[in-house]
């Protein structure tokens, strides 16, 4: 008997436990008033951040108007009164004492087409014609026309000579002072080409062996082009051209 009077106080007292845990886990019941508070809270908070958030924008807004404005006039002042601008003045500058001529030094080297060669030239105005070291000239005709065969030393002495054939312009009398006779020449039309300058010119045919220069430029090469400095050699530079004088 003592024995089911523990058990039922023992089952009896779990139960209860039981009960009392059930009802400690029960959520708390939901306050209308206190909800609609919180509610209330967070929209006021909410309508706070956005009124912040437009004022900010709307003051940028009046800023780059402002600006605006302010550029907006300054273009429609300069289209209003544009500045003159000036064109530069040139300086004049003194007219050169050679005019439309270029300058010659003594000794220039010449390119001389017809003959596909440079040559070391000396530029002599006491000399009134234009001449070129020419070995074995041969007079004949072709054509009916005047014609010379003559070699030249295009590569120097050390070299053997070139044969070229020319139509004859006209016939040239030389008289040197140590010679009684006048020397009867050729006369050749040659296109010549000195540093960046051409010109055409006469060149009689004579053997100048005895002489430093196998070509001579004379006074009439000289009439109305070009102005000769005694002082100086070379002025158009020693490196001898290659190109051909387009004619």
């Amino acid at each position: 008997m003592l024995k089911q009077m523990f058990c039922i106080a023992a089952i009896t007292t779990l139960a209860g436990c039981a009960s009392t845990n059930q009802i400690k886990k029960l959520p708390q019941p939901i306050d209308a008033a206190a909800l609609e508070t919180s509610l209330a809270k967070q929209q006021t908070d909410l309508v706070a951040v956005i009124d912040e958030n437009t004022q900010a924008q709307a003051a940028s807004y009046a800023l780059l108007s402002t600006q605006l404005i302010a550029l907006e006039t300054q273009i429609a002042q300069l289209k209003l009164d544009p500045k003159e601008t000036k064109a530069p003045i040139a300086l004049e500058c003194p007219p050169s004492p050679l005019g439309d001529k270029f300058l010659l030094g003594a000794t220039e080297n010449v390119y001389v087409d017809e003959i596909k060669a440079s040559f070391k030239t000396r530029i002599d105005t006491g000399a009134e014609s234009s001449s070129l070291d020419a070995r074995n000239i041969i007079l004949f005709e072709r054509d009916g026309k005047q014609w010379v065969r003559f070699d030249v030393l295009t590569q120097g002495s050390d070299a053997p000579a070139e044969t070229f054939e020319s139509r004859v312009e006209r016939f040239v009398r030389i008289k040197q002072e140590s010679a009684e006779k006048s020397d009867r020449r050729p006369v050749i039309h040659a296109h010549l080409q000195i540093g960046k300058y051409k010109a055409e010119t006469d060149l009689n045919l004579v053997d100048r062996s005895h002489l430093d220069f196998p070509l001579l430029l004379g006074r009439k090469f000289m009439q109305d082009i070009a102005i000769v400095d005694v002082g100086q050699t070379f002025i158009h530079g020693k490196k001898l051209p290659h190109s051909a004088v387009n004619r």
